[in-house]
């Protein structure tokens, strides 16, 4: 299950991880450009991530029997979803690539997400991009005490438009793991499931696709792409429920 936050010592660990890793994002943000490739943007993470003493929390992780994952980020470009490993294929003017990062500080693991676009990109690429990250903070809105898991999807889920909604994954809990219940769609009806409680620590992680929202793995074990070829965009943010309402840790206040 999500860890719960039980005291203010435990909360303010889970800040400073979502602080590095805010900061590391957004260093990666402003290196993507025509030309760079993820080896360089994975190597620029390592080391941001080790000189403000944390570790990346997706280096070695092989869950099921997978190989392990060799990166600090996952890139993923274009009609690549997710889990795409950092290589030496050059981004290009027009791409869009989304960038995952997990940072683990004294225990305590943040995971954030965000779909860049490679100098000038499309309309349609934009709006995408655009109508992802609005249902991401549709989502992070409902993420209240007393509400319910269900209200989050659904949240997410109606601000899809014409969009594909990716149905094979979706948020979790995060904390003294990466991947802990619960499992959060990006689809669902308002006032089911578990009810959301002060403490609780969840990773929101809208996926939408331009066309067909089915998905494949590819022979790397790793890489998930979209099964038409089509556009994605991948969005994510870890949020703790409080008392006070939603407080987004993977962001630089």
């Amino acid at each position: 299950m999500s860890v719960e936050l039980k005291s203010a010592a435990a909360l303010d660990v889970m800040r400073e991880s979502g602080r590095i890793n805010a900061e590391v994002r957004a260093l990666l943000i402003e290196a993507v450009r025509p030309g760079v490739t993820g080896i360089e943007l994975d190597t620029l993470a390592k080391q941001a991530i080790a000189e403000r003493g944390a570790q990346p929390t997706f280096v070695g992780y092989a869950p099921g029997g997978k190989p392990p994952y060799p990166g600090a980020i996952c890139y993923s470009v274009n009609e690549q979803l997710v889990h795409g490993i950092p290589n030496s294929r050059a981004l290009k003017e027009g791409d869009i690539v989304s960038i995952d990062l997990g940072v683990t500080y004294e225990g305590y693991v943040t995971d954030a997400a965000v779909t860049v676009g490679v100098g000038s990109v499309s309309d349609k690429a934009l709006e995408l991009m655009q109508t992802t990250e609005q249902s991401l903070w549709a989502g992070i809105e409902a993420a209240r005490a007393g509400n319910r898991l269900g209200d989050i999807s659904h949240a997410i889920g109606s601000c899809a438009k014409h969009y594909g909604i990716v149905r094979g994954y979706g948020g979790h809990g995060v904390g003294r793991q990466m991947h802990m219940e619960p499992h959060i769609p990006n689809y669902g009806r308002a006032g089911t499931g578990i009810r959301l409680q002060a403490g609780m620590v969840l990773a929101l992680e809208p996926m939408f696709a331009v066309g067909d929202p089915d998905t494949e793995e590819i022979s790397d074990g790793w890489t998930v792409v979209m099964s038409d070829g089509k556009l994605s965009a991948h969005f994510e943010e870890t949020v703790a429920i409080t008392g006070d309402g939603p407080e987004v840790l993977t962001r630089i206040a």
